[in-house]
Parts: structure tokens; sequence; C-alpha cells
């Protein structure tokens, strides 16, 4: 069996589009999205609907349920949040239409799905945490006992936005890294294709290149904080952004 195995869409609709013109080559059965259809990009309700109209497995990711939760959590943020990630919270719920945030409410955390013989967790960072960060840095004795803890045999997972496939005890874990804000310097979207026997799983890592500056565009357009606009163009998070913009405007020596 093929799966298309993407997720960290963020609201970028550009990047998704190429991303699943792509994957339509690929002549797979099913698609699985772990989550963070929006935040930071300037299409949250157009990224939702395609992905219903592709008929995808999707999962609510932590950055969603934030978007959610705004009216509830906006007075605690504004002491504790820096006011960019406090204006994409707010702008991405004022923005989402409320059919779309209903159909973000009413998805689950995590899906359980077989899959010729292996029992497939879809979940958006980690078995146990959905804003756990998983990927090259984390330690041979936490993904065991993640291993151990996950009861599945693939692991299907995001979050860190930076592509990654092990096995470990068995068990396969599986990042096809981020739709529309990769964070590892390489600003092309990225999706990974799965294959699945009852004996074997081999997991392809795709990178593309899409139209970048209509996503900025779209970004600025908004009126949104600059920063987003570099974030989809340099392929970094926001605190690489901002730290960098400190050290450029901060006087020479």
């Amino acid at each position: 069996m093929k799966i298309i195995l993407l997720g960290d869409i963020h609201a970028n609709l550009p990047a998704l589009e190429a991303v699943l013109a792509h994957a339509a080559q690929q002549e797979a059965q099913q698609i699985w999205n772990v989550g963070d259809f929006i935040g930071y990009g300037a299409f949250p309700n157009e990224v939702i609907q395609l992905m219903q109209q592709v008929g995808a497995i999707s999962i609510a990711g932590n950055y969603d349920l934030k978007v959610l939760r705004f009216p509830e959590k906006v007075d605690k943020w504004r002491r504790n949040k820096k006011a960019e990630k406090l204006r994409a919270f707010e702008w991405a719920y004022q923005a989402l239409k409320p059919h779309n945030l209903a159909y973000l409410g009413g998805l689950p955390q995590e899906v359980r799905i077989e899959v010729e013989g292996w029992r497939v967790l879809l979940t958006h960072a980690s078995p146990e945490s959905n804003e756990e960060y998983i990927g090259p840095e984390t330690s041979e004795e936490r993904l065991r006992w993640l291993a151990a803890a996950a009861s599945a045999d693939i692991v299907a997972y995001g979050h860190s936005h930076v592509g990654f496939a092990r096995c470990v005890d068995g068990v396969w874990f599986i990042n096809p890294g981020s739709v529309g804000r990769p964070d590892d310097g390489d600003p092309r979207a990225s999706y990974a294709v799965l294959e699945i026997t009852p004996h074997t799983v081999q997991v392809e890592h795709i990178r593309l290149e899409y139209d970048l500056e209509r996503a900025a565009a779209a970004i600025e357009a908004q009126n949104l904080p600059r920063e987003f606009a570099a974030m989809i163009r340099l392929g970094r998070n926001l605190d690489w952004i901002q730290e960098q913009t400190l050290i450029s405007s901060s006087p020479s020596s």
C-alpha cells in the first residue's frame, strides 16, 4: 500500500497545491495528515477545504488547538507570548469561517489505523505529547521509551518541521517534514511517500519548489508581521528570524 504522508501546512496554500499535484503522480491509496493546518500563513480556510476535498485522514495539531482556544487564552497569552505569535493566533481565529472552526474542533488528536498488518499511530508530535520534538537530536534511549509506549508499529508524526525516519526496536518513527513552513533552512515544501507491505516499510522524503513569493506576498497583503513572510522565504522559524534580525541590527563593536 502506498501512502502520502504530510503535515505542518500552516496555511500555506501554494506549498500545499504543489505537494498535492506532485503526490497525485504517486498513485497512492491514502493521504495522511499529521496536523497543523493553520498558523502564520494567509490561507487558513483554503487549506482546510482543500484537505477535505482530497479526502485526507487528518488529525488536529497543537497549533490548530491553540487557535481554537484563542478566545479563552488571549488574556494569559498577552502576558507570556511574543506579540507576533499572539497576532498569528488572533488573525487565524478571526479569519477562519465558522464551519472551518467547527471542522478543526471536531478532529481527533490521534488516529490509529492498521495497514498491511502494521499498527499505525497518527499523532502530531509524539505518543506522549502534542508538543514534543522528535528528530535527529532525540536520544536513542528516548526513542526506545516512546517505541515501548506507542502501542504501534509505525508512528507517523510532525511538529518538528524536519523530515525524519528511524526504526527503533521494531517501531518506525516517520516525520514527513513541513509542507508549508520548513525549519531546516531549505524553504522547499516537504512531504513523504510510504510504501508498506506485510513485511517492509519504505520511506521517501520529497522536497519541492513552489511559488514562495505568492505565499509571502499574501502574508504581507494581510498586514501580518513581516517576519512571517521571511519564515517562508528562508525556511526558518520565527525565533531564528528574530534572532538574525537582532544580530543584523545591533551596532558593530
